[in-house]
C-alpha cells in the first residue's frame, strides 16, 4: 500500500511538470496596445500590403495578427502566401496546412483552398521564363490546384477569386483556352477581379491570334516587355527568318577576281559577345547576329546586352529592315522622309520616323493609344504583340 501510494504521488509530480511545460512551451498570447492593435486590422494591411507587394512587411502584419491570436485562420494563410510570394514555398505550404487545422468557417476555408492554388501557381513561375523547359510529366502542381479549385467552388460557385486564380494557373501551365475560360467566368460574375480578369482575358486572346508555334514563342507571349533577347528568340523561332531570308532574299554573286591563295584562307569565326555566353537563348541570338538585323546587332563595345528592353521605334526599325531585305526594295528606307507624321508624339525628322510609317501604312503595326492617336515609340513592346506583328508580316509575304 505504502508503495502504491509512493506511484501515485510520483505520477501526481510527472502530470503537474508535463502541464507545466505545456503551458511554458505554449504560444504567449500578446495583449493589444491600442485600439487599432487587434487580429482583424493586421489582417486586412497585410493582405493590403500583399496587393502592393510589399511581401515582408505583410508578413509581419500577418504576424502580429497571430501574436494577438494564434488561432487567426485567415492570418496563418496570410503568412503562408507571403512565404510563397518570397520563393519559400515550403514553409509557406507548410503555414497553409496550420491556417486549414484552424479554419472554423465556410469563408476561412473558401480563402486557404485559393491560397493554395496561389502558392502552387508561384512554385512553378520559372515555366513561364524564357529559356526554361519544365518537365511535362510533373504535373502534380496543376492537379493540386484543379483539386483546390473544385473544392473552392463547392463552397461558392461563384467565387471570381476562385476563378481568376485558376486562370492565373493555367496561365502558368501555358494553357492559354483553360486560362481564357477561367477569366471569362471572373467577367461574367461582374464582381471582384474584373479588371485584372479582363486585361489577362484580353492576353489570352491575343496570344490566341498570335498562334506561337514554338515553345519559346509561348513563354514569350506571356511577357510584358520583350528584351532584346526575345526579339531575336522571335525572329529565329516563330518567324524563322534563316529560311526566310534563304528563300526571299535576292541572291547577289561576287564575279571578282580572287586569290586562289588568300581564297583558301577561312576567316576566323567572330567570338560570341561576352553578355551571352551563359545566356539560355544563346543559339538564337548568335543565329540573329550572323544574319544581320538593324538594331540586334551587337554594339560597339562587342556586348549584345540581352536584357536591355525592345522599344517599339527599335522593334519598327527591325520589322522595317527585314522587308526591305525580303523585298529588296531600298527605296523603303527612305520613302517617307519629308513626309508630315501623323502621329502626335512623333516628328518627321525623327531617325525612326520612316521605319514607323512603313509598319503602320502597312498595317503591321499601329498607334498605341487608340484615342489620342499616339504611337509610343518609347513604349515597351508585349510578346503577345511582338509576335502578332510577326504573323501579319507572315501572312503578307504569304510565308
Amino acid at each position: 500500500m505504502i508503495e502504491s501510494s509512493r506511484y501515485k504521488k510520483l505520477w501526481v509530480l510527472i502530470m503537474f511538470f508535463a502541464c507545466v511545460l505545456m503551458i511554458s512551451c505554449a504560444q504567449k498570447v500578446r495583449v493589444s496596445t491600442s485600439q487599432l492593435d487587434t487580429p482583424d486590422h493586421h489582417f486586412a494591411t497585410g493582405m493590403k500590403l500583399l496587393n502592393q507587394e510589399k511581401f515582408g512587411d505583410a508578413q509581419r502584419e500577418f504576424d502580429l495578427a497571430i501574436e494577438l491570436d494564434p488561432k487567426y485562420a485567415g492570418a496563418h494563410a496570410g503568412v503562408g502566401l507571403a512565404r510563397a510570394y518570397q520563393a519559400d514555398y515550403k514553409n509557406g505550404l507548410a503555414a497553409m496546412d496550420k491556417a486549414w487545422g484552424y479554419a472554423r468557417t465556410d469563408e476561412e476555408r473558401l480563402f486557404i483552398h485559393i491560397g493554395y492554388i496561389r502558392i502552387h501557381t508561384l512554385s512553378r513561375a520559372s515555366c513561364m521564363q524564357v529559356g526554361v523547359v519544365c518537365k511535362r510529366e510533373n504535373k502534380d502542381w496543376l492537379d493540386l490546384s484543379r483539386g483546390e479549385f473544385e473544392k473552392a467552388i463547392l463552397i461558392d460557385p461563384a467565387s471570381a477569386a476562385a476563378y481568376y486564380y485558376m486562370g492565373l494557373c493555367y496561365k502558368t501551365a501555358l494553357d492559354v483556352v483553360q486560362a481564357s475560360q477561367m477569366f471569362s467566368k471572373v467577367l461574367e460574375f461582374k464582381k471582384d477581379y474584373i479588371n485584372e480578369a479582363d486585361r489577362e482575358w484580353n492576353l489570352m486572346q491575343k496570344i490566341q491570334r498570335a498562334m506561337p508555334g514554338s515553345v519559346t514563342g509561348r513563354q514569350i507571349a506571356f511577357v510584358e516587355k520583350i528584351t532584346r533577347a526575345d526579339a531575336a528568340a522571335l525572329f529565329m523561332e516563330e518567324m524563322k527568318i534563316d529560311t526566310l531570308y534563304r528563300k526571299r532574299t535576292p541572291k547577289t554573286f561576287d564575279t571578282s577576281f580572287k586569290d586562289p591563295e588568300k581564297a583558301a584562307i577561312k576567316p576566323k569565326a567572330a567570338a560570341p559577345p561576352a553578355d551571352i555566353v551563359n545566356h539560355p537563348l544563346k543559339s538564337d541570338i548568335e543565329g540573329i547576329i550572323e544574319i544581320g538585323v538593324r538594331g540586334l546587332e551587337a554594339y560597339h563595345d562587342g556586348l549584345f546586352r540581352p536584357n536591355d528592353l525592345v522599344e517599339r521605334a527599335a522593334y519598327a526599325m527591325m520589322i522595317e529592315d527585314i522587308l526591305i531585305k525580303v523585298s529588296g526594295d531600298n527605296a523603303l528606307a527612305t520613302r517617307f522622309i519629308g513626309s508630315t507624321s501623323p502621329f502626335p508624339d512623333l516628328r518627321s525628322d525623327l531617325p525612326y520616323f520612316n521605319a514607323v510609317m512603313v509598319v503602320t501604312t502597312r498595317q503591321i503595326m499601329g498607334a498605341k493609344n487608340i484615342t489620342t492617336g499616339e504611337f509610343v515609340p518609347m513604349g515597351p513592346v508585349g510578346g503577345a504583340d511582338a509576335l502578332l506583328i510577326i504573323r501579319k508580316i507572315r501572312e503578307e509575304l504569304k510565308f
